[in-house]
């Protein structure tokens, strides 16, 4: 179900379907509804959805109601961001950034 954000919303429940055995790499977003940083990267985040669509799929995971993954992947800070290729987890990011910093820093350029 998409969020405001235009972001898919994930559950521990669909973790395993949505990410893990995705035919495309996936960006999981690990976030907070508290989180100031979250709502910054949040349209960053969409914009690269939009632009990447059919390439890299982008979702969002709330870490206060999802507990099982977010203990699962060691996300302790708010945003971490997590490149997700082949069910293994590739990439990992702390912290909100501009769009090309973070299409450079997970190697995406």
């Amino acid at each position: 179900m998409p969020t405001t954000t235009g972001l898919a919303k994930i559950t521990d429940a669909t973790f395993a379907d949505e990410v893990l055995t995705s035919s495309l790499p996936v960006l999981v977003d690990f976030t907070a509804d508290w989180c100031p940083p979250c709502r910054m990267v949040a349209p960053v985040l969409a914009d690269l959805a939009r632009e990447r669509a059919g390439e890299l799929k982008v979702v969002s995971l709330n870490v206060d109601h999802n507990p099982e993954t977010t203990a699962a992947y060691s996300v302790l800070s708010m945003p971490t961001l997590m490149l997700f290729r082949g069910g293994e987890p590739v990439r990992s990011l702390v912290g909100a950034r501009s769009k090309a910093r973070l299409v450079q820093d997970l190697g995406l350029a």
